[in-house]
């Protein structure tokens, strides 16, 4: 029978790992460990006390807000403040960050970005939902208060990023750039478990994940795309969150798409929260992630806290197919390139 390990012991094991090996990065895990499991008790019993449905507001995305995206962000903001391992937040549900006051004698060098329950309108209808978050080093004076260049970094300078999954079962995903590792909680012991050693994604996968519902607003590039997995017989599976999706295809291969339209022609999701931190994960589990304009995502320069942009992201032999249908028909590359 395998050792049982538990999140915060592999943290702890682990933290040779990190670069500035301090203990803070560590506290941080561990904070969000903590806050993934307030936000799974309330998710699971979210239609016994009164917090499904549309909140009255809107985020700075101009997106309906369910009552549960605020209390999860709520929950992150809390766990994340009361222990100073951080210095500043920002949420995709906050128009801007938020500077976290020095706790005692700590000086902390992280901030901290998540998007505190993607997916939360199928929450009503008791589909799978996540959240994702990504750690950065600050570049600030750490003897001061935390500034927004601190946040607007690349993705290629985050430090860890992660998600948990509410569904069947609740799963939190991480890494700190030596590879992939999932842990299970266990609602008996309210325990993180490691379950999942050194995730691999597939080279390649048998789904597509895209909203086909936008098939004709897609440029040409993307409809002759998925009309090839179309053609290829596989499988178009799309739940509407993008960690629910992405989590499939990180276990069973695939590719996840979500390109511009003609109302969102920068794309929809934003970098900062959602697409810097999946494709951390994704290429450190072997995958790839780019946007429809062939930028790899985490190269992408980030100008403003709500940045959108194009992503396709997924199984690594997948991902370079769909750059061949780029090249091939978009207007703007398939003329001398």
């Amino acid at each position: 029978m395998n050792r049982i390990v538990t999140l915060d012991e592999f943290i702890i094991r682990r933290q040779k790992d990190f670069p500035f090996a301090s203990g803070e990065l560590t506290g941080l895990l561990r904070d969000i460990g903590v806050a993934a499991k307030i936000v799974n008790r309330e998710v699971n019993k979210a239609g016994l006390v009164n917090i499904l449905g549309v909140a009255d507001s809107q985020n700075t995305s101009g997106d309906s807000v369910q009552k549960l995206d605020l209390y999860a962000n709520e929950i992150l903001i809390d766990c994340l403040k009361n222990s100073g391992e951080c210095c500043g937040i920002a949420s995709e549900e906050n128009e801007d960050f938020i500077s976290i006051p020095a706790v005692e004698t700590k000086t902390s060098k992280y901030v901290v970005v998540f998007d505190p329950l993607d997916g939360s309108s199928n929450i009503d209808v008791n589909v799978s939902v996540g959240t994702i978050f990504g750690i950065y080093r600050r570049k600030s004076d750490e003897g001061g208060p935390c500034e927004l260049g601190d946040f607007l970094q690349s993705g290629t300078a985050l430090v860890a990023a992660g998600y948990v999954l509410y569904g069947t079962s609740t799963m939190l995903v991480y890494t700190t750039g030596r590879g992939v590792n999932g842990f299970t909680l266990d609602p008996s012991i309210g325990e993180f478990l490691l379950s999942h050693r050194d995730i691999q994604i597939p080279k390649r996968g048998n789904y597509y994940s895209v909203n086909q519902g936008y098939y004709l607003k897609f440029d040409v590039e993307m409809r002759r795309y998925i009309d090839h997995c179309s053609d290829l017989n596989l499988r178009l599976r799309y739940i509407g969150s993008m960690v629910s999706d992405v989590h499939r295809i990180l276990f069973q291969g695939g590719i996840f798409l979500y390109p511009n339209t003609r109302k969102y022609p920068n794309g929809k999701l934003r970098l900062v929260y959602e697409c810097n931190p999946l494709s951390y994960i994704v290429e450190q589990a072997g995958g790839k992630s780019i946007s429809c304009q062939l930028e790899r995502i985490m190269e992408v320069p980030v100008e403003d806290l709500h940045q959108r942009v194009t992503i396709a992201i997924g199984s690594p032999e997948m991902v370079d197919e769909m750059k061949h249908f780029v090249h091939r028909y978009s207007p703007a590359l398939s003329n001398g390139n």
